[in-house]
Formats: structure tokens, C-alpha cells, sequence
């Protein structure tokens, strides 16, 4: 087993209660004991890492110092609640995740429509817990692959240098429309 286990960091979840219970990926989480859940806004730590899709800066390598010593955070709620979530809660380090396909039942090969679990999982691979990623994963029938529907991505995400070339390795991955003559 590799030292990253000694030093993964802390991983919260906002819970809104707007999903079906026994479908959450955040709530399994919590009762693994893999992810600390939350109701009330207040009660995220200061300084985290908050996964936020509306955020203008990619997670990269370059996060994971924050999150070792401040977490992550990913909130579980509706896109709409989501948005004035992000807009009242910016307290940590607000990074969206690059180009990614789902790979939960009911999003299955959906990009961008990740679940908690694999929006999670999918940060701490990308700064260098790849084996805490799979963990969090292995819980799920569905869950190794989103590593293995995404493996290239996730491998050219782990190596970039900064937000900014995360940017550039997602153009890579992001299918481009084909023109008709």
C-alpha cells in the first residue's frame, strides 16, 4: 500500500436533501465512513477545495496542498439550488473539474453530468490520490468505471502544470462536432 493513504484529504459534502436516499452516492459515502456530510452551509471547513462547475479556475496538481490541509468539498444538490449555493458559499478554493464522462447509471456516458462520488473521486485523482479515488469507487458496482471510461483524461490531468493547462489538455478529450459539406 502507498503512503498517500497517511495524507488523503479530508473529503465534505453538502447534502440539500433533494435526492432519493438510497440512490445518493454522497449519503453510501458517509456510511462508509469515506465522507463527512453536512446540512447546513456553516459547517464546511474554511479554505477547502470546493468543486463548483460555475468556478473560471480548473482543479489541477497545483490544489493539493489546499486540500490536504483544508479538504474537499462537493455539494449534492439540484443545478439550480446549486448555483445559489456557490454564489452565498465561495469560502475555499472554488475549481471546476475538466472535461469528464459520467459514468453512473443514470448518466452513463454523459459528459459532464458526473455524480458526487465521481466528481470526488475524479479531484483526488487529478492531484495525485489515485488510489483514494478508487476507494471511494470501489463502493459502487459502476464505480471503476468512470476510472476506466476516463483513464486517458485523468492520467493527462494528474501531469498538467497549472490550471491553465488542464484547460488545454481537456480541448483534447472534448469531442468536436462534424461538419457536413
Amino acid at each position: 500500500m502507498s503512503q498517500e493513504i497517511f495524507k488523503v484529504p479530508r473529503i465534505f459534502v453538502y447534502h440539500a436533501r433533494q435526492c432519493d436516499p438510497k440512490k445518493c452516492t454522497a449519503l453510501k459515502l458517509k456510511r462508509h465512513g469515506l465522507a463527512k456530510v453536512v446540512y447546513r452551509l456553516g459547517l464546511l471547513p474554511r479554505g477547502a477545495v470546493v468543486l463548483n462547475p460555475f468556478s473560471e479556475k480548473a482543479l489541477s496538481p497545483t490544489d493539493r496542498d489546499r486540500a490536504v490541509s483544508r479538504g474537499i468539498v462537493a455539494l449534492d444538490c439540484s443545478w439550480a439550488h446549486g448555483e445559489d449555493v456557490l454564489t452565498t458559499y465561495l469560502r475555499g478554493g472554488s475549481r471546476c473539474l475538466p472535461y469528464l464522462v459520467a459514468a453512473n447509471p443514470v448518466n452513463y456516458g454523459l459528459p459532464t453530468k458526473l455524480s458526487t462520488v465521481e466528481a470526488l473521486a475524479a479531484a483526488l485523482y487529478i492531484i495525485g490520490f489515485k488510489e483514494a479515488a478508487e476507494r471511494l469507487l470501489s463502493i459502487f458496482k459502476w464505480g471503476p468505471t468512470f476510472i476506466s471510461l476516463n483513464r486517458e483524461s485523468l492520467e493527462e490531468y494528474s501531469k498538467a502544470k497549472d490550471s491553465r493547462d488542464v484547460v488545454r489538455i481537456q480541448e483534447r478529450f472534448i469531442p468536436r462536432p462534424s461538419v457536413k459539406p
